[in-house]
């Protein structure tokens, strides 16, 4: 591993490369701890635990702690996310959207380019409700005449200018850099957390010792501890595994003379990865289920009727909450898919390229085999993501402690380091290098 980052570092420009999205880490992170002005967020920290209860927790884990700081960076990714989420719906469901997605490279520039403009509105929106969550909370300076107008103006302005200026930072990672910008940036958020998981385990330690006071000691702990550290091992070794693995359909093109050439009869294969939608069902599935617990941190009066009562069943230490959670990510895995992988195209082009299935007739028996095959494939995925979003809240629920560190988190901090020691391994295989996946 030393040695390879010392070749890589050899190479004049991977390292610029290296050190070019290094930077553009340093700066996110320098963003993420300015602070905004007439604003103090004193009034958020009783509204962000760090359990996923609700919205604000989950939007503060996406954005590294910025959120309930309430710094430039307070948004983060989150409107460039929404925009691309919206746009892949919008390209499956609006015809014109699908015949420029299928211009080749002119036609993903044109969507990126809707996508820039929408993620612009939606973060204007965003800054615009961020405002009022402030203000509800008396986390302004200034709320009253001039002052307060003016205040408002420039908070927004100033949430809305940082979302967009992570959008081009990303972007110029992916131009100038090494891996997925957005991606990194999320990676950098996330890992920033890793102190604060470290100190939970070790005030851990230090209370199954006592401390030196016996009568305060928690031996529990000295098992907990070492299982905590197992599990996140296993998990991890998991996500490598299942990120990688996937089936391959074998094909066959038939052989076809053309003058006095002879065209096809290679074989290939149709690769259906087994986590084929990445974190997105998580992401979607943990905002939904925290709505409930964001309805009851704004109205907290709602808690003493019938109404509250029934939210609280969703909360993040009742069984309720691991059920639906886990039924709301089989859902959404199986409707990412269907909206990224269409089996009657795949068949159709299989035909016009005369190419065919062995054993499968081309046509709806060849989609119809296809379809199958990547039912089984999108369950074993959504039951590995139901796996490793769950599992965390479980110990955290029987060890009565805020981990800091979820299933979606080391999902995307694995994920994101392989997809970056690939783009490092491709550099350095044109280089004749060992690379990190030998």
């Amino acid at each position: 591993m030393f040695s390879t980052f010392r070749n890589a570092w050899k190479i004049e420009d991977l390292r610029k490369k290296l050190l070019y999205t290094l930077l553009i880490l340093i700066i996110f992170r320098l963003g993420v701890a300015m602070p905004v002005p007439f604003l103090s967020a004193a009034g958020l920290k009783n509204m962000i635990g760090g359990d996923s209860t609700n919205m604000f927790d989950f939007l503060n884990m996406m954005t590294g702690g910025a959120f309930s700081q309430a710094t430039l960076f307070a948004l983060s990714v989150t409107p460039y996310i929404n925009a691309t989420i919206i746009m892949q719906l919008l390209t499956v469901a609006i015809p014109a959207l699908e015949r420029i997605a299928k211009e080749g490279e002119e036609g993903r520039r044109k969507i990126n380019r809707i996508s820039r403009y929408v993620g612009c509105g939606i973060a204007v929106a965003l800054s615009v409700a961020y405002y009022f969550l402030l203000k509800s909370r008396g986390a302004l300076v200034y709320t009253e005449g001039f002052s307060g107008f003016f205040s408002g103006v420039v908070i927004v302005l100033a949430y809305t200018a940082g979302a967009m200026l992570i959008m081009w930072l990303g972007e110029q990672i992916d131009k100038k850099g090494i891996g997925n910008g957005i991606s990194l940036l999320i990676f950098a958020g996330i890992v920033a957390r890793f102190p604060d998981a470290i100190s939970t385990l070790w005030a851990l330690l230090k209370a199954g010792v006592g401390a030196g006071t016996a009568e305060t000691a928690q031996p529990f702990n000295l098992v907990l501890v070492p299982i905590i550290i197992v599990m996140s091992l296993v998990i991890v070794w998991l996500i490598v595994i299942l990120t990688g693995a996937e089936r391959r359909i074998p094909v066959q093109y038939a052989k076809r003379v053309v003058g006095r050439k002879q065209y096809g009869g290679q074989s290939t294969h149709i690769p259906l990865k087994v986590n084929m939608s990445g974190v997105m069902p998580i992401i979607f599935a943990s905002a939904l289920i925290s709505i409930p617990g964001t309805v009851l941190t704004f109205f907290p009066n709602l808690i003493n009727n019938w109404f509250g009562v029934f939210l609280s069943w969703f909360g993040y230490q009742s069984p309720a909450y691991a059920i639906l959670y886990v039924l709301l990510i089989l859902g959404f895995n199986y409707f990412y898919v269907a909206i990224q992988y269409n089996p009657i195209e795949i068949a159709n082009n299989l035909r016009k390229n005369n190419g065919a299935i062995p054993g499968i007739r081309p046509g709806k028996p060849t989609s119809d085999f296809i379809s199958k095959a990547l039912g089984k494939i999108t369950f074993i995925g959504a039951i590995f993501l139901a796996l490793v979003a769950v599992t965390p809240i479980l110990v955290s629920n029987i060890a009565h402690v805020n981990l800091h560190m979820g299933g979606t988190s080391l999902l995307i901090v694995v994920g994101v380091a392989l997809d970056t020691s690939r783009s490092l391994e491709s550099y350095m295989l044109m280089r004749h290098h060992k690379g990190f996946l030998e």
